[in-house]
């Protein structure tokens, strides 16, 4: 159809590179990329995919915004603090440009919506923050034949690239194997440098602009390393592993799997620690019983939503805590934290020490919400 007078005025820096033009203005117009999650990474992507005119954003989040979100995640403001997230986000988005439609997936991406909700995109910019979705991600885009733009964070420290196993090698061609679980911290546990997320994020959206308009030499076969406090960069080379089991010569993984208890590697069955869901600590918590809920974040996490009734012992103080659990010794004791990996440890280190039923939170609070079970804030 072309570009109208407004378009072309609101391009002109595209049009001018030509590179891009008009042609490339107008395919960037008809692209359709999907960005999972729109916090530290899918916000600054969100906010320059939009901006350069990419046709269709696809948002999939189910959080709501967050006072401590603000510091790094530039998408939302103070005034949406307790919207959904992807509320916020399509106000912001449409505001900066209204060429530009929104479609929003208000869930998880899970085993079971993952493959329709990327099938009708170019181009998928993972914004995760987890494990279990790196890699959910990773092999659907795989099975879809789709490319990955990966970026991930820890502390001043960040890294991206692109994974396209129809020319290079995939996420799990890098990462066989999750890390066991709490090994690596989460940004809640570790903080990340507000800025952090900003650069890496603006890494993935020039990558997904490249693969869009099929220019430059895209992070395929490389990842790029970023280290904020040195203020350098490098590249590494990527290989495709023949052996790989999504992407190898002879892949045995053929359909998606279930990532949680992949990431878990059968986490709580190993180590004989009882799980329950949140739709049981839900039924458990209106019954009643003889036992205690316990909390294992973080102060500063537990001020911003705590379960009613939730008793606060971080897990780095837990060991010298453990007289104040001394009356449910022989009871039960259940333990949360944000997404289940800190209060695996933590039960571990309760049955340790002789308690007779520490019980894990599957998901932690973050499936809580997700859930729609009430916090208090």
């Amino acid at each position: 159809m072309g570009l109208t007078a407004q378009q072309r005025e609101r391009y002109l820096r595209h049009l001018l590179l030509p590179q891009i033009g008009e042609q490339g203005q107008e395919k960037l117009l008809a692209s359709k990329v999907l960005i999972i999650g729109v916090g530290g990474l899918g916000s600054p992507a969100a906010l320059y995919l939009a901006a350069a005119g990419v046709g269709t954003l696809g948002l999939v989040d189910s959080d709501v915004v967050e006072e401590s979100n603000l510091q790094r995640q530039v998408l939302h403001s103070t005034r949406t603090v307790g919207k959904s997230k992807l509320e916020s986000a399509r106000e912001r988005i449409t505001e900066l440009n209204p060429d530009v439609q929104v479609r929003t997936y208000e869930t998880r991406l899970t085993s079971q919506n993952a493959l329709e909700i990327l099938a009708d995109y170019d181009v998928v910019v993972d914004g995760s923050d987890n494990f279990p979705t790196r890699y959910l991600s990773n092999d659907a885009c795989v099975l879809l034949k789709k490319p990955n733009v990966y970026g991930a964070l820890f502390r001043f420290e960040g890294q991206a690239s692109v994974f396209d196993a129809t020319r290079g090698p995939c996420y799990r061609c890098l990462f066989p194997e999750p890390p066991p679980p709490g090994a690596v911290p989460s940004c809640a546990e570790a903080g990340v440098l507000g800025v952090l997320p900003g650069l890496i994020g603006v890494v993935q959206a020039t990558e997904t602009i490249k693969l869009l308009l099929g220019i430059g030499t895209p992070l395929v076969g490389r990842l790029l390393l970023y280290d904020a406090l040195a203020m350098s960069f490098r590249t590494i080379a990527l290989k495709r592993n023949r052996d790989c089991p999504v992407c190898g010569e002879k892949p045995t993984i053929r359909k998606l799997i279930d990532y949680e208890h992949f990431c878990s590697g059968g986490h709580a069955t190993m180590t004989g620690i009882e799980e329950i869901t949140v739709d049981e600590l839900a039924e458990r918590l209106r019954e009643g019983g003889d036992f205690v809920l316990v909390d294992c974040r973080n102060p500063e996490e537990h001020a911003q939503a705590r379960i009613d009734g939730a008793m606060l012992i971080p897990l780095g103080t837990l060991p010298e805590r453990l007289s104040e659990l001394e009356s449910y010794r022989d009871k039960t004791v259940i333990v949360h934290c944000a997404k289940g990996g800190r209060s695996a440890r933590a039960c571990q280190i309760l049955k340790q020490a002789g308690f007779a039923r520490p019980i894990n939170v599957r998901g932690g609070i973050s499936e809580w919400i997700a859930r729609g079970y009430p916090v208090q804030r």
